[in-house]
């Protein structure tokens, strides 16, 4: 089902595409004005940075109207849910946190299968017959603030010991699998690595079960002392606002969540505009298009390029140690999985 490359192909340049006799032809960026109709996207990636890539798009493709609606993992696929009832989905393309999800709608005969051109500088795994491609990765990592605590002294650093160490006992928190794409990703990968014991554990440790956002001003204030938290999160907050929190990245493995970019099948999309679609996908996969990507403190799915989010680690050594997550099981045992952890843990209202 999925497929990585391994062996390095010839690069290839930023993409548009024209159609002619059946054949699809790659142009210079001149021509990018052949590209047209409207394209509507549903994402989970920050506001802020949808705002960006909206504003490149617009100037890349002006007779294009791209369309982003914003919405958490757990959102979207409710909103999808509802709109396949009617059999038409609202929007054209869907990127979300985590390929488990593609997985879903491949099964059930939503997606387009696309060939990109780019395929062959992917580094991570995509759809072999094309229906998804990585497109960004999210990392879920540790945080603390080196101003009240001291790493390794006062503060573990795996996994593990986030959810053993009595010293962080009503001091810790994480977000909520059951609106969070990565965050379902995550307990999935450590249920696998630690058993059931390792949500039961957290639990005794007294886990707070909230947003990134709250969960980061616990760290400035001390409220906590450590948290689980996706890595572009607390890296947009150095970047932004100066903060002095850091990440840690867990000696047992980081949690590594390819998030994966689909176009909808035509009978099924909200515009039936497969061409611009495809012209997109080639655009977020390209060199240029990853370099947005990495501007929103996310790191590219790309081999050949060398970008490195905002004070964070080159791909060779933030993957170098992962946390293996099954997303056949993310997929098929989702809300068996979504009730052990409601089960295990107790989320304060």
């Amino acid at each position: 089902m999925m497929k990585k490359f391994i062996v390095p192909a010839a690069m290839i340049a930023v993409c548009s595409m024209v159609f002619a006799a059946g054949q699809k032809e790659t142009v210079s960026a001149g021509a990018n004005a052949n590209v047209s109709g409207k394209v509507v996207i549903y994402t989970s990636m920050y506001q802020d940075i949808i705002d960006a890539i909206d504003t490149e798009l617009e100037t890349l493709f002006p007779n294009c109207d791209v369309e982003f609606f914003y919405g958490g993992t757990g959102k979207l696929q409710a909103k999808i849910a509802a709109e396949k009832e009617s059999g038409k989905l609202g929007c054209d393309i869907l990127m979300v946190a985590e390929p488990a999800y593609a997985l879903e709608l491949k099964e059930a005969g939503l997606l387009h299968k696309y060939k990109t051109p780019e395929a062959a500088n992917l580094a991570f795994a995509y759809d072999a017959d094309g229906s998804w491609y990585p497109v960004r990765i999210c990392t879920m990592v540790l945080a603390y603030n080196p101003e009240k605590y001291t790493k390794g002294k006062d503060i573990p650093v795996t996994f593990k010991e986030f959810a053993t160490d009595p010293r962080l006992s009503g001091y810790i928190s994480m977000s909520n699998p059951l609106t969070s794409g990565t965050a379902m990703a995550s307990i999935v990968g450590l249920l696998g690595a630690y058993g059931e014991d390792y949500f039961k554990a957290l639990n005794k440790q007294k886990v707070a079960v909230e947003s990134g956002s709250v969960a980061l001003t616990k760290l400035e204030t001390g409220e906590c002392k450590q948290i689980m938290i996706l890595e572009e999160s607390v890296l947009k907050k150095r970047e932004e606002e100066g903060s002095k929190i850091e990440c840690i990245y867990p000696e047992d493995g980081v949690l590594s969540c390819p998030s994966a970019i689909m176009t909808v099948e035509a009978k099924y999309s909200a515009n039936n505009n497969i061409p611009a679609c495809e012209v997109l996908t080639d655009w977020f996969l390209s060199k240029e298009g990853q370099k947005a990507i990495v501007k929103g403190w996310m790191h590219s799915v790309r081999k050949d390029v060398d970008y490195t989010p905002y004070d964070s680690l080159p791909n060779d050594k933030m993957f170098a140690k992962t946390i293996d997550i099954d997303w056949e099981k993310c997929y098929k045992e989702r809300d068996t999985i979504r009730t052990m952890f409601e089960e295990k843990i107790t989320i304060k209202k």
